[in-house]
């Protein structure tokens, strides 16, 4: 069972996450489920209902957006999103921050700060 601290930790880099993956190309829903469970050895297996309000928010502050394609003409329009320039020099940011912030927690585990 997870604990709350897991819990907390995994819901503070989500965004970052989700956000990173669409930087990295367009992508839709069901991918970005699939690439966050893959890519976190099923650490990120989320729900649709814990994605796609991350993906809201992020379309709502200028980070992504979204555009309906069909593939071929064979299956349903997906909904694909794209990372804007805002978003990617968000992500930059974030990731920075998430370094130094790790780099932190590590040094509490240095004997030379005794």
């Amino acid at each position: 069972m997870e604990s709350r601290f897991e819990r907390q930790l995994k819901k503070g880099a989500l965004e970052m996450l989700v956000l990173g993956l669409v930087c990295a190309g367009p992508t839709y829903g069901y991918e970005l489920l699939g690439s966050m469970a893959r890519r976190s050895n099923g650490l990120f297996a989320l729900k649709e209902g814990t994605l796609y309000p991350i993906l809201y928010r992020l379309e709502d502050d200028g980070l992504i957006e979204a555009q309906w394609r069909t593939s071929g003409g064979r299956t349903a329009p997906k909904k694909y999103y794209t990372a804007t320039p805002e978003g990617h020099a968000a992500y930059a940011v974030q990731r920075k921050a998430w370094r130094a912030f790790a780099d932190c927690v590590d040094g509490f585990d240095r004997e030379e700060q005794l």
